[in-house]
């Protein structure tokens, strides 16, 4: 069994955690970011991985910065790890850390890389309205997720699924990928594939790019933003001025909407909308149909029961 230093903050990472230690590795120490003030008391709330490791007593570590701060590197060179495995941290390790085992650093990276490097490939693979995504292992460098690949595992992705279903699914998948991973590097027959230069980006998220464009994206475009932002910050758009967020949607084609359009209708406009059928918004191409829904400062609830207490006119333009 190796010693192992694990980096890693949300829930995704908390997965890995806990298959290495049920896997036997020693643990030295987590290092997983400060504790966030949250919520109207700011209450200062732990990360998953820091709840996992002190049910566990392991030695837990949260520095500000780790770029720089020769205090925090000293500790972790004196800790004489075999290993480092980093999964979803939020920071760039520096050199000096990925120097200091020598087994390497290992990163355990939700896509199938090269593609989607970055903070967000999960929710950007779901956004894309890709087919099949996966995760992948690799050893890491001072690039952005460039490090030799290791092992890979494909998945298809539903397609009604969101991105807090496939982080869940996708979560459990690399923390098996990660203990074959170890496996194989302590028997010395880990492989070691060089990244090809046809990659893409999975950048952060912004607020502005979860705004609805009707004018621009057709019906499944828009139903793969909502997919893509259903748990974290949801699709929306406005209404007198008000923001109105979707979380669930259903896109139909002209063809099998089962009325007949006037084209001049605009993108944007409801074309139905009562409590018994629901809510349709049509779209560059195609119809939306809403299916689940928050208006502002209330809570997501189904399209029927939100319409019999808010009227949302047909002809209405968002």
């Amino acid at each position: 069994m190796l010693k192992i230093v694990f980096m890693g903050t949300p829930d995704f990472a908390r997965d890995s955690l806990k298959a290495l230690v049920e896997n036997g590795h020693k643990i030295l120490s987590v290092v997983t970011t400060p504790d966030k003030q949250k919520g109207r008391g700011m209450k200062l709330l732990k990360s998953p991985v820091k709840e996992y490791a002190i049910s566990k007593n392991l030695e837990i570590k949260q520095p500000i910065k780790i770029r720089d701060n020769e205090e925090f590197i000293n500790e972790i060179k004196d800790l004489n790890p075999d290993l480092i495995c980093v999964v979803a941290y939020g920071k760039i390790i520096p050199e000096e850390i990925l120097n200091i085992p020598r087994l390497g650093c290992v990163n355990v990276h939700p896509s199938l890389l090269p593609k989607y490097r970055g903070s967000a490939p999960i929710q950007w693979a779901v956004i894309n309205g890709e087919k099949e995504t996966g995760v992948t292992t690799m050893y890491m460098d001072k690039g952005m997720d460039t490090g030799d690949m290791i092992l890979k595992r494909k998945v298809t992705i539903g397609d009604d699924e969101t991105t807090g279903e496939l982080w869940d699914r996708l979560s459990i998948i690399g923390a098996e990928l990660l203990i074959e991973t170890i496996e194989k590097i302590e028997k010395g027959t880990a492989p070691r594939e060089k990244q090809t230069n046809d990659f893409s980006m999975a950048p952060m998220l912004n607020k502005e790019m979860a705004k609805i464009d009707w004018m621009g994206k057709n019906a499944t475009e828009i139903k793969n933003l909502v997919r893509g932002l259903n748990p974290i910050m949801g699709a929306y758009t406005f209404k007198d001025g008000k923001m109105i967020k979707f979380w669930k949607v259903e896109s139909i084609s002209e063809e099998k909407y089962n009325e007949k359009l006037d084209t001049n209708i605009e993108n944007g406009t409801v074309i139905k909308s009562n409590e018994k059928e629901g809510l349709f918004i049509k779209t560059k191409e195609g119809i939306l149909s809403i299916l689940e829904i928050q208006g502002e400062n209330s809570k997501r609830m189904n399209i029927k029961e939100f319409l019999r207490g808010n009227k949302i006119e047909v002809g209405y333009k968002f």
